[in-house]
């Protein structure tokens, strides 16, 4: 009996530690799948941190640095002109606008102008026919023969005169007849010419229509077979050479505008990219508001010979009123995607960050940038080259989302 109590103390002994030992390898299990499970995630969120990190970050080896040609630099702070944001356009004086009409009206014979076309002073615009000008070049000649009879005439009172065998009422009488006939037919001749038809010579049905000037077409207001009067324009031509620029000025800023004063002014048509920055001076301040309580100041271009500036385009300027100090960065620095600009900052060595930012003025090749809250000022940035970057990061993207 002893033996068996013994026995049975020794199992019960032994089942215990396995129970513990089983214990101990379920919870060290369980610790190693946790913390697996954890890591995974860690390495999960950091994956994702850097898919994010991916949309608006680029990376460029040191050859592709090379290659690209970037330069960087920090915001440089620069003197920049203060003033009035304005818009406005460019236009002509009006003696360099031209409105070609037909003198005497008619139908429109022939014509190949074309709007913006370039003609030369004289150049034949169109031919007009009208049947009156058969009985205008009729009356000329029959008006000239009289002429021709009545200087004869004249001659031979003047002699008959001084040799006192007519009186001198006679002679008095072919004077004033010949003079009479010369007044009548200079105004003939003089019609003849306004209206582009030959004067004597053979008589015809078409007058030539000609340019008064040279310049471009702005405006073509007639077909080929069209009837016309006297007060029709037919063509408007106009001289760019003598560009200005016409800005609009709201009635409560009028004051601050001075003549003499510098217009910066970009054409509304140019890109960021592209943007050009020209210059004028303010010429005249207009003395009239008009209904939407504006006025008009007129300003000289520092450069007229642009054969970019045309009249009628449209233009953003500013009026300069002061100058002072401001955060810039070259014009190649920028870039525009999807109607927002950025710019790239440098992360590290061939690790660039798309930032977005706000334009303010520009002069000289440089614009005033507003940075994010987010980003220091003291941040350094890809100064040329920007466009090759964006370029690659959207590159990236699209393949990404090929994959």
């Amino acid at each position: 009996m002893k033996n068996l109590a013994s026995l049975a103390l020794l199992l019960a002994l032994t089942l215990v530690g396995c129970s513990k030992e089983n214990e101990t390898a379920d919870a060290d299990h369980a610790e190693a799948t946790t913390a697996a499970g954890g890591h995974a995630g860690e390495e999960g969120g950091e994956e994702a941190h850097e898919g994010e990190e991916a949309a608006d970050v680029v990376t460029l080896t040191a050859a592709e640095q090379q290659a690209g040609g970037l330069k960087t630099g920090p915001l440089a702070s620069r003197p920049m002109g203060t003033g009035l944001a304005v818009t406005g356009t460019l236009d002509v004086p009006p003696e360099s606008a031209v409105s070609i009409t037909a003198p005497l009206g008619g139908f429109v014979d022939h014509t190949e102008l074309l709007q913006g076309a370039r003609v030369r002073k004289g150049e034949v615009l169109a031919t007009i026919r009208n049947p009156e000008f058969v009985t205008l070049q009729q009356d000329y000649l029959e008006t000239r023969a009289r002429l021709e009879y009545a200087r004869t005439e004249l001659a031979r009172q003047k002699e008959l005169y001084e040799q006192e065998v007519a009186p001198q009422k006679n002679y008095q009488r072919a004077q004033a007849d010949y003079n009479a006939l010369q007044v009548q037919t200079n105004a003939q001749a003089a019609r003849l010419r306004l209206a582009g038809l030959p004067v004597g010579g053979k008589i015809v049905t078409t007058a030539s229509i000609r340019a008064p000037r040279a310049g471009f077409v702005r405006a073509v207001n007639v077909t080929v077979g069209q009837a016309v009067t006297a007060t029709d324009a037919l063509f408007e031509i106009v001289d760019p050479e003598h560009l200005h620029v016409e800005l609009t000025v709201f009635e409560r800023d009028v004051a601050r505008v001075q003549n003499g004063q510098l217009i910066r002014f970009t054409l509304a048509s140019d890109s960021t990219g592209t943007r050009r920055e020209r210059t004028a001076r303010v010429y005249l301040v207009g003395k009239a508001i008009g209904a939407d309580r504006t006025v008009r100041v007129h300003g000289h271009l520092d450069e007229e010979n642009d054969p970019a500036l045309l009249p009628g385009l449209y233009v953003r300027a500013l009026i300069e009123t002061g100058r002072s100090q401001a955060p810039t960065l070259p014009d190649a620095a920028l870039v525009r995607f999807e109607s927002q600009n950025y710019v790239f900052a440098v992360e590290a060595a061939g690790r660039y960050r798309l930032v977005p930012v706000t334009l303010s003025r520009s002069e000289d090749g440089y614009t005033e940038v507003i940075l994010p809250e987010t980003v220091a000022a003291t941040t350094t940035f890809v100064t040329d080259g920007a466009y090759s970057l964006l370029a690659k990061l959207k590159n990236a993207e699209e393949e990404g989302e090929g994959h």
